[in-house]
């Protein structure tokens, strides 16, 4: 099934749409007019331009105020058709959209619209061009799409068809199984687009806060199910209004609508492997076993420093890298990767943003399966040079410059293999496993680096959160696998005057402010790192006297949280209990979990006093960071 998106859908000017698009992987492009009128060249140009690029122009529009308008204006509407199907034929594009009208002075009725679509059928046909008719959600007579399929029918001309769009079906609650008594053959076009569940005006709704299939929460797999029940064969396209989208990198967001549609086609035949014929069925979206390394990229005195709090943190080398300068240190089932080496990824990632998270690796039950999913969806393997005795460790290149490695039952000897033995005394000081890790992004990057993750693993999207930061608003979504063994969370930062927006400016954009590690006695771990010389950040009294004015606590237990720094939250049956180091290289910090009785979440009503208590050990604003 051929794939298509709209222009309107990214940013830039028509050249720089085109390259976007066809760079993306799309089959074919929906010119929106208003982009081809800014354009200088002349539609025969454009029309070459995007051929030349190896795209189908399969659709131009929009075409509005059509049906039911009264004597000069009928006449002016046929008038202002012939005129864009001429220009059509001048671009080498067959099928224009017609949208329902909004016009003040048009008239209702099925079959006046009928007539209409017949004469124009008839003028489209002299033009061997089709046009297809579109239900707005938003139309002054017609705003469905059985009224715009009556129309359609009882015009019975073979130029005039249907156009679907699951935004104008899904955003007013039309069941889209409606769908499935239209014929396929007279469904010309199909349009896709998601949405937040925002109460608001349609049209408003529509022109600033749609998304990628994936990214809201409509049921856009329901309704392309339904489509497919039909027989359509035609092309799917995205038709994207949304202002994080028109100012952001038309190449990123081409790049996720992509990967939105092969995600969505790849779930329809999941659910209906009969019905859809021409996808090819990808491995299922891959089941994230847990984390198995977090690699820092560091050297010198930076190196030193990290190394010497993860010793009191309970860390223990327990291992050197074969053959380059990196070192293993372990405690429990984590395992961190200090990477010193002075060429490759590592290095290359830490002379643009000095110490930081590089590279993680994942469990996952096949590499070759994730990998194969990963590439299908737009992702591109990380590619470096292996050196003698290392295994071939699957790789690909996440967001914003990180590295996802992936490690299966088969690989697992790595750490046997390319690392040396240390045995010396293991400390310890009861941190079991990485319970999560939180990644930073700026606010308009959220939306992509969630698809990520949601299109390639198999995780559920918790909802929106927004954690208030002394210097303004950080939004926090968490992605979770179904057994808890894969967390992360995503913090999108809008300011650089916050915490979150401080580390990006100061890192350069890397991702991972933070790693989360369990504990399954958070007091017992707490005397452990006192002993070994851990300094917590310490949590202001106001603090504790607010917790025990919220919840009703044993004093004792009040005593314990206080005198180790430990903060408290509490879900229904559920605590939650956290712990965190003192900020190191740009902001960056550790935090020790312990979860109780199911506690889900990640102790957001904790998180404004947290990063008042990391913001007063931070430098002063203003001052730079190097």
């Amino acid at each position: 099934m051929k794939t298509g998106i709209a222009t309107v859908s990214i940013s830039g000017n028509l050249e720089e749409k085109i390259e976007a698009i066809a760079e993306a992987g799309f089959d074919g492009i929906e010119v929106f007019e208003q982009d081809f009128i800014a354009d200088s060249r002349s539609p025969r140009e454009v029309g070459d331009r995007i051929r030349a690029a190896g795209l189908e122009l399969m659709l131009f529009q929009p075409f509005r105020d059509f049906e039911g308008l009264p004597g000069a204006l009928r006449t002016k509407a046929f008038d202002r058709a012939a005129r864009k199907f001429d220009l059509m034929g001048e671009l080498g594009c067959d099928l224009m959209l017609a949208c329902s009208t909004v016009h003040p002075q048009s008239l209702g009725g099925i079959d006046r619209a009928a007539e209409d679509f017949a004469e124009l059928g008839d003028l489209a046909a002299k033009h061997g061009v089709r046009v297809g008719f579109e239900a707005l959600a938003w139309g002054r007579h017609i705003d469905d799409h059985r009224d715009a399929w009556e129309v359609v029918r009882r015009a019975d001309h073979a130029n005039i068809g249907l156009i679907l769009d699951s935004f104008h079906t899904l955003g007013r609650g039309i069941d889209p199984n409606t769908i499935r008594r239209i014929p396929g053959d007279k469904i010309f076009f199909v349009q896709l687009a998601d949405a937040p569940a925002i109460p608001m005006d349609l049209l408003y709704w529509s022109r600033h806060f749609r998304n990628m299939p994936g990214e809201g929460d409509l049921d856009v797999t329901g309704f392309m199910q339904a489509v497919m029940a039909t027989g359509y064969a035609g092309p799917i396209s995205l038709e994207i209004f949304n202002d994080q989208f028109r100012g952001g990198m038309p190449r990123a967001i081409a790049r996720d609508g992509h990967r939105s549609l092969i995600n969505l086609m790849d779930s329809v035949q999941r659910a209906n492997p009969d019905v859809v014929g021409d996808t090819p069925l990808l491995p299922a979206p891959i089941e994230a076993l847990g984390t198995e390394f977090i690699e820092f990229a560091t050297q010198g005195a930076e190196g030193d420093a990290i190394a010497t709090l993860l010793k009191t943190l309970g860390f223990t080398q327990t291992g050197r890298h074969v053959a380059k300068d990196m070192s293993l240190w372990q405690q429990g089932d984590i395992r961190i990767v200090l990477n010193a080496e002075t060429k490759g990824h590592a290095h290359h990632s830490y002379i643009v943003r000095r110490t930081n998270v590089c590279d993680i690796g994942l469990n996952v039950a096949s590499t070759a399966d994730t990998v194969t999913r990963a590439t299908a969806l737009g992702s591109r393997r990380f590619e470096q040079v292996k050196g003698s005795g290392e295994l071939d460790i699957p790789a690909i290149q996440g967001l914003g410059g990180s590295v996802l490695h992936f490690i299966d039952d088969d690989l697992r000897a790595v750490w046997d293999v390319e690392f040396t033995k240390e045995h010396g005394p293991q400390v310890g000081a009861g941190l079991t496993r990485i319970d999560h890790i939180a990644q930073t992004m700026s606010y308009d990057e959220m939306l992509s680096w969630s698809l990520f993750y949601t299109t390639l693993f198999d995780m559920e999207k918790a909802p929106m959160v927004d954690v208030i930061d002394p210097d303004g608003l950080v939004r926090s979504r968490a992605l979770t696998s179904h057994d808890g063994q894969f967390r992360i969370t995503l913090n999108g930062a809008e300011t650089h005057r916050t915490l979150a927006g401080s580390f990006l400016a100061d890192s350069f954009g890397a991702s991972v402010q933070h790693v989360a590690f369990a504990s399954d006695d958070i007091f017992a771990t707490a005397q452990k790192l006192a002993e070994l010389g851990f300094a917590p950040l310490p949590i202001p009294e106001n603090y504790y006297a607010d917790l025990a004015a919220r919840f009703d606590l044993e004093p004792g237990f009040l005593a314990d949280l206080k005198a180790a720094n430990i903060l408290y939250d509490r879900d229904g049956e559920g605590e939650f209990l956290q712990l965190y180091s003192r900020p190191f290289a740009s902001s960056m910090f550790f935090e020790i979990v312990e979860r109780r009785t199911g506690y889900s979440g990640y102790g957001a009503p904790n998180a404004p006093f947290r990063i008042a208590a990391q913001k007063r050990l931070a430098r002063p604003k203003g001052m730079p960071s190097r």
